[in-house]
């Protein structure tokens, strides 16, 4: 497939954050940022694939200095409103070509979608500094609410792409943490650490129904403690979720590699 062809195929697939089931992909993607962040250097950020400017925009509070790239100019429009500081490129990562180097490189939910992955890594690390660090996540196969679906028959096996996942989301393939560093020490890089974000026990729409309509109110909901201090609970459920998925990386629903040149 030729390269007008990939763009053409990538702004084609309506997925985003904004549109589908967006409470909980809103969540999720305040921990991505807060994971990200965790790990990030220096002052400078490239953000690959950058999509609607939704997690770019939480970036720019970090950062001086942030360039945004994307295949879809429809993306671009909303990302150019909520980020006016920031700086942005329509293109194809594979086809970009810039001389100047990031302390930082995001790259979030974008290997599972491209033709070549381990080449695109090496693209990516030409953006970057000698010292600097990349950060890669991709959806985990191996999340709890998969190996879940397995047992329930809804899914034949965890790396089996659903039908939403190749016609909304666009995917190619299917990761977990062995099969993402393979591909990241495939592109002649260096795995400096791996890590799971939001420990996920249901199904997106499942999660999303359940953030929005579940019994959060009191303390008398089914969570072992009666009485006392109260708090939002849907903010510490979710929270929770994030800290054990810490722990728990292999079930989460994502999964990262926090990557250098050596």
């Amino acid at each position: 497939m030729g390269m007008e062809a990939e763009k053409k195929r990538q702004e084609e697939y309506p997925w985003s954050r904004t549109t589908y089931h967006t409470t909980y992909n809103m969540i999720l993607a305040k921990y991505k940022v807060q994971s990200c962040l965790e790990h990030a250097t220096g002052n400078s950020l490239m953000d690959l694939a950058c999509g609607d400017g939704l997690m770019t925009k939480a970036f720019c509070e970090r950062f001086d200095r942030v360039v945004g790239i994307d295949a879809s100019g429809t993306h671009l429009e909303k990302a150019r409103d909520l980020c006016p500081d920031a700086e942005f490129h329509e293109s194809l990562i594979e086809e970009f070509e810039t001389d100047e180097k990031f302390d930082s490189v995001f790259m979030l939910d974008i290997l599972e979608h491209v033709i070549d992955p381990q080449a695109l890594l090496q693209k990516a690390a030409s953006f970057m500094s000698d010292d600097g660090v990349m950060v890669v996540h991709v959806p985990n196969c191996d999340a709890v609410n998969r190996k879940i679906a397995v047992l329930m028959g809804t899914l034949t096996s965890c790396d089996e792409l659903t039908p939403f996942d190749i016609d909304i989301a666009g995917h190619r393939r299917s990761y977990n943490i062995k099969s993402l560093r393979k591909d990241v020490e495939g592109a002649g890089l260096t795995v400096k650490e791996t890590g799971g974000i939001f420990y996920k026990m249901m199904s997106t729409a499942q999660i999303d129904w359940f953030l929005q309509n579940g019994l959060w109110e009191g303390n008398n909901f089914g969570w072992g403690r009666v009485g006392g201090e109260q708090k939002d609970w849907r903010e510490e459920f979710c929270r929770a979720c994030y800290e054990y998925g810490k722990e728990n990386p292999e079930d989460c629903n994502i999964i990262y590699a926090v990557i250098t040149k050596k």
